[in-house]
């Protein structure tokens, strides 16, 4: 009886250990072509007259660029691909604030919240500033010809 007990315990263990070895070479697959960025996003945002500021609905993930587009990744799960992808040329922004309320505890510390729009949809993504800097900087750079709208 004992031994089933200990086989148990060290069997948990082991699928602990294994299930959080796969997050970080996830991670580490996601983060190797380079030009990643910690970034919480919050799809289907309220609208800003709602004053929201209950830090449900952010979910923390990892941003990449690629090409013309910014795939978002969820931190916390095992799926090799992404969430969620905007397309530069579909990315309206709207406005920026830092975090209000129960929001200061959903995000990191240093976030700034940056109100968008993607194909209609609202959306709000909270990054670092040096983050944000970066990605005005690249919705900016936009091939000629393309509209290109940053707040």
């Amino acid at each position: 009886m004992v031994l089933v007990l200990v086989l148990c315990v060290v069997a948990i263990v082991v699928l602990v250990v294994v299930g959080l070895v796969a997050f970080g070479v996830r991670r580490r697959l996601i983060q190797r072509s380079g030009g990643t960025f910690d970034c919480s996003l919050r799809w289907d945002a309220p609208a800003p007259d709602a004053a929201d500021v209950s830090g449900k609905g952010w979910g923390y993930g990892i941003a990449r660029y690629n090409g013309d587009r910014i795939e978002w990744f969820r931190v916390f799960s095992y799926a090799p691909r992404p969430k969620r992808i905007l397309e530069r040329a579909a990315i309206e922004v709207t406005g920026r604030r830092s975090p209000e309320g129960e929001e200061e505890l959903a995000l990191l510390s240093d976030a700034i919240v940056l109100a968008c729009s993607h194909r209609g949809t609202r959306l709000e993504l909270a990054m670092s500033e040096d983050a944000l800097t970066g990605f005005l900087a690249w919705l900016e750079a936009a091939p000629p010809g393309q509209r290109v709208n940053v707040a």
